[in-house]
C-alpha cells in the first residue's frame, strides 16, 4: 500500500488517498487512532460509478463513522472510475440499459453477467485491502462491511472472517446464485430497503433476506425510492456497528 496524499478534514479526520497494486483506494482515520489506540475498521462499499462520483457520499460516511471512534477505508471496484476498462462489464451494462428502456424484464443472464464477475473480481481485492489496511498500527478491527452492491457484501460476509458485522443496501441486482451463498452466512446484519426503490426488485430483495443464515439480522425498509433514503436510517446503521465493533 502506497499512500499518494493527504488532508485534515473537519474534527481532525485524516484522509489519505492510496493505491495498492494499482487500485486506488481513500482511508479516513479518526483523530483518536494512534499505534497505542488502534480503532476498528469499516469497509465502504458503493456502486460501480466510480470513486470520484461518489467520494462526496462516501466522505460523509467516513466522517460519521470517525464520529464513532472508528476507521472507514473504500476502494475504487473492477472496471470504475480511473481503473482500465472492462469490455465485458460494458457490455452487460448495455444490455441492461436496453433491456429497462424497452420496458422488458432483465433477464437472469444479464444479472448474472453483470453481477457474477464483478463479485469474484473484486473481493479477492477487498480482501487484498483488507490485509494491507490491518497491517497499518492505527488499525487493529474488528472490521465490518457498510453498503455497496449487495452480492459483493454476500460474498465477503461468507469468505472474510475478520468481518464480524455487515449492513447491506438492498438496491441492486441479485443473481439467482447467491441466494445459496446467502444460507451460508451467520455475521449479524443490517438490511436497508427503500420499498418504492425503482431499480431494484423488492420481492428479490425480501428472498434474499429470508434466505440469510444469520441469526442476528435485521431488515429495515423505508418508503421511497433509491435516493430517498432517511437521515435517521444512517443513524440506525452506525447503532448496528458501535454494537459489533467496540
Amino acid at each position: 500500500m502506497q499512500f499518494t496524499s493527504e488532508q485534515r478534514l473537519d474534527a481532525g479526520v485524516l484522509e489519505r488517498a492510496f493505491t495498492l497494486d494499482d487500485i486506488p483506494g481513500i482511508l479516513w482515520t479518526p483523530a483518536s487512532a494512534s499505534a497505542s489506540a488502534p480503532v476498528p475498521l469499516i469497509l465502504l462499499g458503493h456502486p460501480t460509478l466510480g470513486l470520484h462520483k461518489m467520494y462526496p457520499r462516501l466522505m460523509a460516511r467516513a466522517r460519521h463513522a470517525a464520529a464513532d471512534g472508528f476507521a472507514a477505508a473504500t476502494i475504487e471496484l473492477p472496471g470504475s472510475g480511473d481503473r482500465p476498462r472492462w469490455p465485458a462489464a460494458e457490455q452487460a451494462r448495455d444490455d441492461l440499459r436496453r433491456a429497462v428502456q424497452a420496458g422488458e424484464p432483465v433477464s437472469d443472464e444479464i444479472i448474472d453477467a453483470l453481477i457474477l464477475p464483478l463479485v469474484d473480481k473484486a473481493v479477492p481485492e477487498w480482501q487484498a485491502a483488507l490485509d494491507a489496511l490491518l497491517s497499518l498500527p492505527e488499525i487493529g478491527g474488528p472490521v465490518g462491511y457498510s453498503g455497496g452492491v449487495i452480492s459483493i457484501g454476500v460474498r465477503l460476509a461468507v469468505v472474510e472472517p475478520r468481518i464480524v458485522a455487515a449492513g447491506l443496501f438492498a438496491g441492486s441486482f441479485v443473481p439467482r446464485a447467491m441466494f445459496e451463498e446467502a444460507r451460508r452466512v451467520t455475521i449479524p446484519l443490517h438490511v436497508l430497503l427503500q420499498w418504492d426503490d425503482e431499480g431494484n426488485d423488492r420481492q428479490a430483495a425480501l428472498d434474499l433476506f429470508d434466505a440469510f443464515g444469520s441469526k442476528e439480522k435485521t431488515l429495515h425498509a423505508n418508503m421511497g425510492g433509491h435516493t430517498g433514503v432517511p437521515q435517521f436510517a444512517g443513524e440506525d446503521a452506525a447503532r448496528f456497528f458501535a454494537r459489533h465493533l467496540r
